[in-house]
């Protein structure tokens, strides 16, 4: 994918559902996801996250505009960091909700998987 293409692999602006917009910025994947991580509306999460056929992939996660995550996306990201570092990559939370970080804390991700208060910080190298 070419830096500044956008894919969007949710479905239509729906407040319970979850859209995932994949861009590329310097090399880097950004996945801003818009709405709610659940049992229901993971699998976009899940699709955008697929590496397989990248070498060294690097991803970083925009939470900011997600309302909700449950243990789903939890799951989800963990699968994820595990597999983007088995293929010498990594992943990046950005921005989470007040609400989502506490969700992330209460777990401890933010000590598995590196999370920065921003975007902007999420993208330095």
């Amino acid at each position: 994918m070419a830096d500044g293409e956008m894919t969007d692999t949710g479905q239509a602006a729906q407040p319970d559902r979850l859209t995932v917009l994949s861009t590329t910025t310097d090399g880097i994947r950004v996945l801003t996801l818009t709405g709610e991580i659940d049992h229901d509306t993971g699998q976009p999460l899940r699709q955008a996250l697929d590496t397989s056929e990248t070498p060294r992939p690097r991803i970083v996660v925009d939470l900011s505009r997600v309302t909700f995550m449950d243990s789903t996306g939890i799951n989800i990201l963990i699968a994820a960091h595990r597999s983007l570092t088995e293929a010498g990559g990594w992943i990046r939370l950005a921005a989470p909700t007040e609400a989502v970080l506490r969700t992330l804390q209460i777990v401890g991700v933010d000590t598995v998987i590196d999370c920065r208060e921003t975007l902007r910080q999420a993208l330095s190298v």
